[in-house]
């Protein structure tokens, strides 16, 4: 955030700017720029067609369908299998495109900022409810159980530790675009440590809510728990929502408010290329709109058959690659002065002195590490 504010612009202006302090030169950092701006797009694009297989559930719930399908497994993984496989949900993703672009086209005040002030207090308040309905079902505590354990294995295990990271830099958006492009929004009265919390605090919260609903859940089928992939919502929910009383209702108000919690994901990933073509083209936003738009259909629609194993290796590979170039741009190559006088701007009292030295020599070596043992071990698997 501190870094986007700074430079009042994307991942290729940002790295310019540290690199022509240290250098001189502009070029080198902004040649480096564009990898993050690529791998924010690429992650987008994978994330289109989740959204569309949202968009499709939502409208399955409005017509009733989602209820209608009742608890038998079989149909319910059915529905979701056609979804997913190849070119299975071409009008649902366009959809979702349009309607992610036409908020993106009002800007990040007019557009994203308002839909967010709505969107997202019903995408908790809707998980509060379920988790609670979902904990007096037979069966939910072998969810907690599982949840909650301590498995000695999975700790030793290298993989967990890079999936761990891989998500968490996925879902704070730190990948050197997304909450980088946010900063650069920012005004220099914002206290952006302070902001940086509440955004840490409210994803763990909403993760935490996610658990405590989908796991719980697979326990009530019987299901096996070390399942994982985007197919948890659309099989194991529906078949709890359909137990429910009033599950009509339930399933509308989940699948709208779900879609809602997509949506804001979706925009924050097209945010960045956006901003870059308009920063690069000097083209208007309408016209960066549909550039990236153009873009996004022609590959979301080719990678539906593939979407599990695209989106894992963008958040293994190039998350943790996207999150290191921004962490060695600030702290290694524009220094100490610079980032602690763009971290306290805006802050009635200085931040933590320790804030530079673990960024510098905790947080970026973990994101080399992650990578690195990501190379090593295959990434996924």
């Amino acid at each position: 955030m501190a870094l986007g504010r700074a430079a009042k612009g994307g991942p290729i202006k940002a790295f310019g700017t540290c690199t022509e302090m240290r250098t001189g030169r502009r070029k080198t950092g902004e040649i480096i720029g564009t990898i993050p701006v690529l791998g924010s797009l690429a992650l987008a694009i994978g994330y289109t067609v989740v959204v569309g297989w949202i968009f499709k559930y939502t409208f399955l719930a409005l017509t009733g369908k989602v209820a209608s399908m009742g608890q038998d497994m079989d149909v319910i993984g059915g529905m979701f299998g056609s979804t997913a496989s190849a070119f299975g949900n071409n009008i649902w993703q366009i959809l979702a495109l349009i309607l992610c672009m036409c908020i993106l086209i009002f800007g990040v005040g007019a557009g994203i900022e308002k839909a967010n002030k709505i969107l997202m207090p019903i995408f908790f308040a809707l998980f509060v409810i379920l988790g609670i309905y979902v904990a007096f079902q037979p069966g939910a505590a072998m969810g907690y159980q599982y949840i909650f354990r301590v498995d000695k294995a999975a700790i030793l295990d290298p993989k967990t530790w890079i999936f761990a990271l891989g998500q968490a830099f996925f879902s704070l958006s730190v990948a050197g675009n997304g909450t980088l492009i946010y900063g650069s929004y920012l005004s220099d009265e914002e206290d952006i440590p302070s902001s940086a919390a509440r955004v840490a605090f409210f994803d763990t919260v909403a993760a935490m809510l996610a658990a405590l609903v989908i796991i719980p859940a697979m326990a009530t089928t019987g299901a096996t728990l070390d399942q994982g992939g985007p197919g948890l919502l659309f099989i194991y929910l529906p078949n709890l929502i359909s137990s429910m009383p009033g599950s009509t209702i339930i399933a509308i108000i989940f699948f709208v408010a779900v879609l809602f919690a997509g949506m804001t994901s979706l925009i924050n990933l097209y945010e960045a290329p956006i901003a870059t073509v308009q920063e690069k083209l000097h083209v208007g936003r309408k016209t960066a709109c549909v550039i990236i738009a153009v873009i996004g259909v022609i590959v979301s629609l080719l990678i539906q058959g593939i979407v599990s194993d695209w989106m894992d290796i963008l958040s293994i590979y190039i998350c943790p690659l996207g999150a290191g170039l921004a962490g060695i741009m600030f702290f290694w190559i524009a220094g100490k002065k610079y980032v602690e006088t763009q971290v306290n701007k805006g802050r009635e009292t200085k931040f933590t002195k320790m804030y530079y030295p673990i960024c510098k020599y905790i947080y970026v070596p973990i994101c080399i590490l992650v990578l690195v043992l990501g190379i090593a071990l295959g990434g996924i698997g």
